[in-house]
């Protein structure tokens, strides 16, 4: 997710990753963007969700600095309070990278993430074999094999930004 913000707003030298850091799953995600995000040129550092107030105090000082973006992370938190956090963004006018479409169909800038149409499909198959006798603990964890690039340009045109034509060609959804 810092390649993509730094595509999208290459002036972002620095982005806040907005993560519940009561969940596993968004410490593992914030430390994969730790360590992605220095080879493109990205600064980051956690801002850990507690509930809807505590957001705005960090976003504020995020945007009084230069240069500053947000990488929402996946988790029931940040999902719960995403439309609060695109408020926050946008003004802050802040550059954001979210993880699904609909963050992004509801005013966000851009996402980047599993297809979750895909992967209830795929959870679906797996509910018919095990309803055809195979036992849960022998099946294959498995990790989602198709990923969505979704950009919103009317966000992108609130925010100053042009979008790359490169990206705009890998999008799977051009938001207008």
């Amino acid at each position: 997710m810092a390649e993509p913000l730094r595509q999208v707003a290459p002036s972002v030298t620095r982005a806040a990753v907005v993560r519940d850091a009561t969940n596993p799953s968004a410490i593992a995600q914030f430390g994969v963007i730790q360590a992605v995000a220095p080879p493109v040129g990205l600064e980051v550092f956690p801002i850990n969700l507690r509930d809807a107030a505590g957001i705005e105090p960090a976003l504020a000082t995020l945007a009084g600095s230069r240069h500053g973006g947000l990488i929402v992370t996946s988790s029931g938190r940040t999902n719960f309070l995403y439309t609060h956090i695109i408020k926050l963004a946008a003004q802050h006018k802040l550059p954001m990278v979210c993880p699904y479409r609909y963050m992004i169909t509801d005013g966000g800038l851009i996402s980047y993430g599993p297809d979750l149409v895909n992967q209830y499909r795929r959870a679906a198959g797996y509910v018919d074999r095990i309803l055809k006798g195979e036992k849960p603990a022998d099946l294959p964890v498995q990790a989602p094999t198709k990923y969505e690039l979704v950009v919103n340009l009317k966000t992108a045109k609130a925010l100053g930004l042009e979008i790359p034509s490169s990206v705009l060609a890998r999008a799977d959804e051009v938001i207008e």
